[in-house]
């Protein structure tokens, strides 16, 4: 079990992300990966109130309505650690606290639950003064709807500044940073934004931790790109970067008789501030082998392989 942050919240070394529930996973698929990451001790379930509302005919919320379905099912609410997001819904918009109000409302009851334990800011809104939805998220964590509050894709600028208005007037505070981060992603986090995750005891949740798949070595150089993500793994594959991150991660996969994608978020839990990467998974068979990274352990010289087949 790993802490989030300042938090109490004691979470599964591995999140399982929700953003595949209602697009490349339908609700009997859902429940069986969320069924099979329960039975292996996971704990932490991710989702945002706007997935998947890019698919034709939905309208957003889709994974939210059937992690709470099966939250009703199977009765394991009291046992789990539930994230969601604010922000980008197509009918809630941005940051106001009356779109905030709003929007969790809807989160609420999509998730047959009475409280969230940690919200996220799901993109930042550069227009409206930290202090303004820090104060109805506070309100709301007052009211017993939120547990502990979070922020995903923001820059190093606004967070240190949330983080001081939250100091200076006693607001609820960022516990925990959601960002893009993995082997083939490293400049966006690594340097001040991450100085500013560890001078405030912040953790890193990071997303898209298999780089969309490219990282558990599914996609090789030469093949047919297919898929719901092939266009966003193509720029891995055409880098020369890409085919040496892939070859150290064979390397130190066979080492262990595990796969590259154990490897490769084994690599990314063991960087500084790190709590908990989150990844997702449409079947079983992938999410056993999401699983496998929890008991991988790498030593210094593999973390250092990887580190510079990645620089």
């Amino acid at each position: 079990m790993v802490r989030i942050g300042t938090s109490d919240l004691d979470v599964f070394a591995l999140a399982l992300g929700g953003n595949v529930f209602g697009w490349t996973a339908d609700r009997e698929s859902s429940f069986a990966v969320l069924d099979a990451y329960v039975e292996a001790g996971g704990d932490f379930i991710d989702t945002a109130d706007c997935y998947s509302a890019w698919m034709p005919g939905n309208s957003g919320g889709e994974s939210e309505t059937i992690i709470g379905q099966w939250l009703r099912s199977r009765g394991h609410r009291s046992r789990l650690v539930i994230a969601t997001k604010v922000g980008a819904h197509p009918k809630f918009k941005g940051l106001s606290p009356q779109g905030i109000r709003g929007a969790i409302e809807q989160s609420l009851r999509r998730l047959q639950t009475d409280y969230i334990d940690l919200y996220y800011t799901h993109f930042d809104q550069p227009e409206i003064p930290v202090e303004e939805f820090l104060g109805v998220l506070d309100e709301l964590i007052r009211e017993g709807k939120v547990r502990h509050i979070g922020a995903s894709n923001i820059s190093v600028e606004r967070l240190a500044e949330a983080l001081k208005a939250s100091e200076r007037d006693g607001l609820a505070k960022y516990v925990v940073l959601q960002q893009h981060y993995n082997l083939m992603e490293r400049g966006l986090y690594e340097g001040p934004l991450a100085a500013v995750v560890a001078a405030h005891g912040l953790s890193s949740a990071p997303y898209y931790a298999l780089a969309s798949g490219f990282l558990t070595g599914k996609y090789r150089p030469g093949t047919p790109l297919d898929g719901p993500r092939a266009q966003e793994v193509a720029p891995y594959l055409e880098a020369p970067r890409g085919a040496r991150v892939l070859a150290v991660l064979d390397r130190v996969a066979q080492a262990h008789g595990t796969d590259a994608g154990a490897v490769a978020l084994a690599w990314l839990a063991a960087q500084p501030t790190v709590a908990t990467p989150i990844a997702s998974a449409r079947s079983v068979s992938q999410l056993s082998g999401l699983l496998a990274f929890t008991g991988l352990i790498l030593d210094e010289s593999e973390l250092r392989l990887l580190s510079a087949a990645s620089a």
